[in-house]
């Protein structure tokens, strides 16, 4: 993409007006989120929209992680949302705050809100449960940018299956800690990462290790997946063989790692449905703009009934989904250990929506939702690229399907449904 499409396409999306701020309302959320809402738009539209469409588009490389954003979403204070007043903000609703960011980014990029996901939402829990020599150690670089971190629990074998027969990567007890090998892949921020936090087999439990990816003999990063969208999330694999971990970095209690990794896993999933609300919100919001401007058999396409229908369905279930992910982290934010089934409900009917909405807004778009870049004059309405980016937000962080088991459970009981 040229320079000037850039600058068009920027142009284009800064005429769309938000149509979140006529159609819902902060009747119940807490005043420091309501304006932590306000903080956080100012803060991406600032250090995430003016690179967006670069880092939507651009092919994966270790070069093309998107440091300019990463440390200019730190810089505004955004990564210290989640942890309390001895290193963060100390708010009182850190999840709901954290959620509530991870959507405003993926407004404009949600590439961005995926990164944001594991640096402020996965890593910081998995750090809870971690000492308070490591938690000292390695949350200052994590709030203020200078280092990002990853979560790693999948595995060519093991991903939505977490069960100790399906984890391959061994971590064997040894004087001082432990001896890991194995493979994890399709992990956030490996690339660039100098932490993970490492979901291991050991016996017939499992732990969770905090891993030195730059000082630790035997760590191997592989090239950058290369996928349809989210190009700005880099992914690779981590290859650890024989590598010792100190039994300091250990997270949780012995053999308790699949607990650490789900509580964690929780929490994620709710912000994947936070960001699904925000790239339904854009997609919406581009939706209204064509049907107001396009002229069609004399008149604007939003005269077609049709659209009006579909266009309010979807504005209803963006406000049912953001609800949820809000309820979700309130939930977690008062003490509840588990959020479900609203977590569950979140991410799948968000990531849902999502996709729904944003096929609808290119339809509603046609060929300019279809293209990248009018070659002519360089216009580019972003659908292409939220289209690509939309897809993976079913599928990470739990599919879907998987979502749907768990609230199936929850409904008619695992005596029935295992």
């Amino acid at each position: 993409m040229t320079d000037n499409a850039v600058v068009a396409g920027r142009a284009a999306v800064e005429e769309v007006r938000r149509t979140q701020d006529a159609m819902w309302h902060d009747t119940w959320l807490p005043e420091e989120t309501v304006a932590l809402r306000a903080e956080c738009r100012a803060a991406v539209a600032q250090t995430v929209a003016p690179v967006a469409r670069r880092i939507g588009q651009q092919a994966e490389s270790v070069d093309s992680f998107p440091w300019d954003a990463f440390r200019g979403l730190a810089g505004a204070g955004l990564f210290a949302v989640p942890f309390d007043a001895e290193f963060g903000r100390g708010l009182e609703h850190p999840m709901l705050g954290a959620c509530t960011v991870t959507e405003e980014i993926a407004y404009q990029s949600s590439s961005m809100a995926g990164v944001y996901d594991g640096q402020c939402i996965l890593v910081p829990q998995a750090l809870s449960f971690a000492t308070d020599e490591l938690r000292a150690r390695l949350l200052p670089p994590l709030i203020s940018g200078a280092e990002a971190f990853s979560f790693a629990t999948t595995e060519p074998n093991a991903s939505s299956d977490l069960s100790v027969d399906a984890l391959e990567t061994v971590a064997e007890p040894v004087e001082g800690g432990f001896v890991v090998d194995g493979r994890k892949r399709w992990i956030t921020n490996s690339v660039v990462a100098s932490w993970a936090a490492v979901l291991c087999r050991t016996g017939n439990r499992m732990n969770m290790l905090m891993i030195d990816l730059k000082n630790s003999p035997g760590i191997r990063i592989g090239a950058p997946d290369l996928k349809m969208g989210h190009r700005g999330q880099l992914t690779a694999d981590i290859v650890l063989e024989g590598v010792f971990v100190p039994e300091g970095n250990l997270l949780g209690e012995p053999g308790a790692g699949l607990s650490v990794a789900l509580s964690c896993l929780t929490r994620g999933r709710i912000g994947i449905g936070a960001a699904g609300v925000g790239v339904a919100q854009a997609a919406l919001d581009l939706a209204v703009h064509r049907l107001r401007t396009r002229q069609l058999f004399g008149g604007p396409l939003g005269k077609m009934q049709y659209w009006q229908f579909k266009m309010a369905e979807r504005a209803t279930e963006i406000e049912c989904a953001r609800t949820l992910y809000q309820k979700a982290a309130l939930r977690l934010d008062r003490g509840d250990r588990t959020a479900e089934p609203e977590a569950a409900m979140a991410k799948a009917f968000g990531t849902r929506i999502a996709v729904d909405t944003v096929r609808d807004s290119m339809q509603i778009h046609g060929g300019y939702g279809f293209a990248r870049e009018v070659a002519e004059t360089g216009e580019s309405v972003r659908l292409e690229e939220l289209y690509r980016d939309a897809k993976i937000l079913e599928i990470f962080e739990g599919a879907n399907e998987l979502q749907q088991w768990v609230i199936a459970r929850r409904l008619i009981g695992r005596d029935v449904t295992g």
